[in-house]
C-alpha cells in the first residue's frame, strides 16, 4: 500500500531531472550542505546514522568525487559545516554537531578539503546556510565568495535533501532573483549528492516534540527536489565533466 502512494506521488509531482557537464568556459562553484559526522558517520550523534545508510554513503561517494575533481582543476568550493553552541538548541530537533566535537568535522572522505586553498569552510548554527554566512556587520561570506569568484552555476550537494539543502537553495534563488548575485545564472541540485536522514513514524513518537522523517522510499528526498524544482532551481541526476 505504502509504495503504491509513493508511485501515485512520483506521478502527481514529477520531477524531471536533466544531465550536467561542466567545464572550465563557464564559472561553476560546488556547494557541500553539512556533510559531516553529526549528519553522516554511522553512530557520531543524535542525528547520524544508526547503521550503515546506503542513501547516505552514495551521497558521500558522488560529493567527494565531485570534490576530489574540484580541486584537481582549482575550482571554487564552499562548504557548510553544521557547529552549535551546546547551550543553543536548535528545535525541533535534539543537540546535534556540537561545535569542537567530531560531529562537526568534514566526514573522512572530504577532510582532504581542510587543506585546499580553493576551499572555502564555513560553520554555521542554523538549518540556513544562506542566513548561516551573514556576519556581524552584515556582510555575507557566501555573497562575497559567489561574486569574488563571479560564479554562473552552482552545484549543489549535501543533507538534508528537504531540509538544509532545500532551505539554502531556496534562499540562494530568492537573493539571486533580487539581484544580490550579478554574475549567477542558475542553482543545480544533484540529486544522487543529496541525502535525508531516517526517522521512522514508530521512533518519532516516542521522542517529545520530534516530528516523523521516514527515508523509506526516497519519500522525503523526492519532495525535497519536487520544492527546490519548484523554487526555480534545477534538478540533475547525473554530473560529467568535459575537457
Amino acid at each position: 500500500m505504502a509504495s503504491k502512494t509513493i508511485d501515485m506521488l512520483r506521478n502527481e509531482l514529477p520531477v524531471q531531472q536533466e544531465s550536467l557537464v561542466l567545464s572550465g568556459e563557464v564559472p561553476t562553484g560546488l556547494v557541500l550542505v553539512d556533510i559531516v559526522n553529526g549528519f553522516c558517520t554511522v553512530g557520531a550523534g543524535n542525528l547520524a546514522p544508526v547503521a550503515p545508510d546506503k542513501q547516505i554513503s552514495g551521497m558521500v561517494d558522488e560529493s567527494a568525487r565531485l570534490a576530489r575533481v574540484f580541486c584537481e582543476r582549482n575550482w571554487p568550493v564552499f562548504a557548510f559545516l553544521d557547529s552549535h553552541h551546546p547551550d543553543i538548541p536548535e528545535p525541533p530537533y535534539p543537540p546535534h554537531c556540537i561545535a569542537g566535537t567530531d560531529e562537526s568535522k568534514l566526514v573522512p572522505a572530504l577532510q582532504l578539503l581542510e587543506n585546499e586553498p580553493n576551499v572555502t569552510l564555513r560553520c554555521k548554527d542554523c538549518i540556513d546556510g544562506f542566513l548561516g554566512s551573514i556576519e556581524k556587520d552584515g556582510s555575507n561570506v557566501f555573497v562575497d565568495w559567489v561574486k569574488t569568484n563571479r560564479i554562473k552555476i552552482i552545484l549543489v550537494v549535501g543533507i538534508c535533501t528537504d531540509v538544509c539543502v532545500l532551505d539554502f537553495v531556496c534562499s540562494t534563488i530568492s537573493a539571486r532573483n533580487r539581484g544580490f548575485f550579478p554574475s549567477l545564472e542558475d542553482v543545480v541540485v544533484y540529486s544522487h549528492g543529496c541525502a535525508t536522514f531516517d526517522l521512522p513514524n514508530d521512533v518519532a513518537r516516542t521522542i517529545p516534540g520530534a516530528i516523523a522523517h521516514p527515508q523509506v522510499y526516497e519519500l522525503m528526498h523526492h519532495i525535497g527536489l519536487y520544492m527546490a524544482k519548484g523554487r526555480g532551481a534545477k534538478v540533475v541526476s547525473e554530473v560529467a565533466f568535459g575537457c
